[in-house]
């Protein structure tokens, strides 16, 4: 991957000052300016290339689009739900998170809350500060034996399990992507929300929020529930429904419930939380020195490999980029840009495009076809006045303006790439590869070049018949307009009409000279 160009950092919110030094070390500016409303930042944002964020600053799409030299976000904690992702991968901006800065932080308040609701600590605790002495009152229950649902088997589910099975609690937990046999290996059994809500003393949830888990803790599913279950939320305020969870509170459905989360922070609405059998923290869950060291330090470190195209992590929204920090990557980046603005170029009367079909081949390209077709699509597009195409978001730009695109993979001895383009019912093909280290295109269009062309410089590029005069009169056009030819590859068609490309040093002032020698042409400075 080429290096990104971070020159100047926002720090939005308070971060382990670990972060500012690491960036600063690395020959980043770095602004720290914290209590921040959103027209402020909104001002503040267009001046800065980055931005570093935790959970207080929403950065919502006028954020975003205000932030006209923004090329990352950077998270620094577990999840992007105060980040609109969508918008910000629509312009190109890569978001990343800190996935495991905080996870041993939010596991352990977990079990923390688990613990305090099956033995009413908090509640005790309150009590005796009132001077009171009665232990009948905070009766509590073992964890010995009792069955823990874990909804959410990522890293932080993971850790509690392991934790709480210290208590001799029997795991259980519901992941639509961590396969069963995984989560078997550290002692947690799967199975469906159905089977699990009956079988639970205590439920924890560990999960983004999202239209799929929004709520995923209802009246319904409460109503499942052995009576007296007791729930916890160290995630995101909101995947228990919290007009839900008071219900089922009043009539004793469930039994407690520990709240880290809530729907907005601070509440507005302090009923839930002053029910009696609610213990409640404000976002306490990566609270902890050693999290917020461990986010700092790993939000910038994550900026600075990615600024000295070392590597990528975190990202949420460019898993396209994971493939192209190898050494070669950059120059087939470059050819499939070049290939794409070639093609673009061809049929530039007769867009829009319908299809895009890109084929890696040969051996070393079979995982390089994702960022490939992204390269290939920059190149096809038309930048925007606000909109810059770029590896994050030239798929997502195709979608939207109705592009489809296939990709696929053909084991062939030779490292190529081809580009395929369907507009209003014609297919126009560019192949092209990397010989020692230069982008090079074999074949447009049926016609095989008989010397590949370099895709760097301007290039001039002409369909016509093939005849002794062609290039001596090309020549003589091009001396009348003061451009010399640098270089010159001719190509073989199966019919009488061939492709020609002219390496020049600027490009011809008018095409329209050549028309009486060619059928088509075009150029471009690569």
């Amino acid at each position: 991957m080429a290096p990104v160009s971070i020159k100047r950092v926002l720090i939005s919110e308070s971060v382990d000052p670990c972060c500012k030094t690491i960036l600063q070390e690395n020959g980043i500016d770095v602004t720290e300016r914290q209590n921040m409303n959103q027209e402020e930042l909104i001002v503040q944002i267009k001046d800065y290339d980055g931005l570093v964020v935790r959970s207080a600053t929403k950065v919502t799409a006028d954020i975003i689009y205000a932030a006209s030299n923004l090329k990352i976000i950077g998270r620094a904690g577990t999840g992007v739900d105060n980040v609109d992702v969508d918008v910000a991968t629509k312009k190109g901006i890569i978001v990343m998170n800190t996935p495991n800065g905080n996870t041993i932080s939010a596991a352990e308040l977990t079990c923390a809350l688990v613990i305090n609701l099956s033995r009413h600590v908090p509640q005790a605790v309150m009590s005796m500060k009132a001077e009171n002495w009665d232990r009948k009152k905070f009766m509590g229950a073992e964890l010995y034996g009792k069955t823990l649902g874990i909804i959410g088997l990522g890293r932080i589910g993971k850790e509690v399990a392991s934790r709480m099975q210290s208590f001799a609690m029997r795991t259980i937990g519901y992941d639509p992507i961590t396969p069963p046999e995984v989560s078997a290996s550290w002692g947690v059994e799967q199975m469906s929300l159905e089977e699990l809500w009956p079988q639970c003393d205590y439920i924890t949830v560990h999960t983004p929020l999202m239209p799929s888990t929004t709520g995923l803790l209802n009246d319904a599913s409460f109503a499942k529930c052995k009576r007296g279950v007791k729930v916890v939320n160290c995630a995101r305020g909101g995947i228990i429904d919290e007009a839900a969870l008071l219900r089922a509170l009043e009539s004793g459905q469930c039994g407690g419930a520990g709240l880290d989360v809530f729907v907005e922070e601070p509440p507005k609405d302090w009923t839930l939380i002053k029910h009696p059998n609610v213990i409640s923290c404000p976002h306490l869950g990566a609270s902890t020195r050693e999290a917020q060291a461990r986010c700092g330090q790993d939000i910038a470190l994550q900026i600075v490999d990615m600024v000295k195209g070392k590597a990528l992590v975190g990202a949420v929204n460019a898993q396209v980029l994971a493939c192209t920090f190898s050494p070669d990557s950059q120059q087939w980046i470059r050819l499939g840009k070049a290939m794409g603005r070639v093609l673009k170029a061809c049929c530039s009367s007769k867009q829009p495009f319908a299809h895009v079909h890109i084929t890696t081949q040969g051996e070393c390209l079979k995982k390089s076809a994702g960022f490939l077709s992204s390269a290939a699509v920059v190149g096809l597009l038309t930048e925007g006045p606000e909109i810059v195409p770029n590896l994050v978001n030239a798929l997502p730009l195709a979608e939207e303006t109705g592009i489809t695109i296939k990709r696929s993979h053909s084991d062939e001895a030779k490292m190529a790439c081809m580009v395929e383009v369907s507009v209003n019912g014609s297919i126009y093909k560019a192949v092209g590869s990397v010989q020692a280290g230069v982008p090079v295109l074999l074949e447009l269009n049926g016609s095989v070049f008989w010397q590949p062309v370099p895709l760097s410089g301007n290039l001039l590029f002409f369909k016509a018949t093939g005849s002794p005069q062609l290039l001596s009169s090309v020549t003589g056009i091009l001396a009348t307009a003061g451009v010399a030819m640098e270089r010159f590859s001719a190509s073989s068609a199966p019919g009488d009409d061939q492709w020609y490309c002219v390496g020049i040093p600027s490009q011809l002032a008018d095409l329209s000279t050549l028309k009486s020698l060619v059928k088509e042409a075009l150029q471009l400075a690569m």
